[in-house]
């Protein structure tokens, strides 16, 4: 079963922010070339959603719907649901997350 992806507006907006800074800071094509590869990590989501493992920094309460994927250094957080998969994250996993993570979750 594959499933359907939506990405929520403020992953969108991480997304954008990566491509952006990379572009600026080292080249388009590399910015392109990640954007490519998260894309395609997102696409392996859809076929395999549980395979993603739960973040660690997850709030008590919801350890049981969100996991992660990565294309290091980067973090893919999403929700499972019935039959879709809600990204809610994207993010450079050398960040501290925890506090970002928590006011995502607690708005999805």
């Amino acid at each position: 079963m594959v499933y359907e992806i939506s990405v929520q507006r403020r992953a969108e907006d991480d997304l954008q922010d990566i491509f952006y800074w990379i572009a600026e800071h080292d080249s388009i094509a590399h910015a392109e070339h990640v954007l490519k590869k998260i894309t395609d990590a997102i696409l392996s989501i859809a076929r395999f959603p549980a395979r993603g493992s739960r973040p660690p920094e997850l709030p008590v309460g919801f350890y049981t719907e969100y996991r992660q994927m990565f294309f290091k250094p980067y973090r893919i957080i999403y929700r499972i649901r019935e039959h879709e998969i809600v990204i809610v994250l994207i993010a450079d996993g050398r960040r501290n997350l925890k506090g970002l993570l928590t006011q995502r979750l607690t708005q999805a």
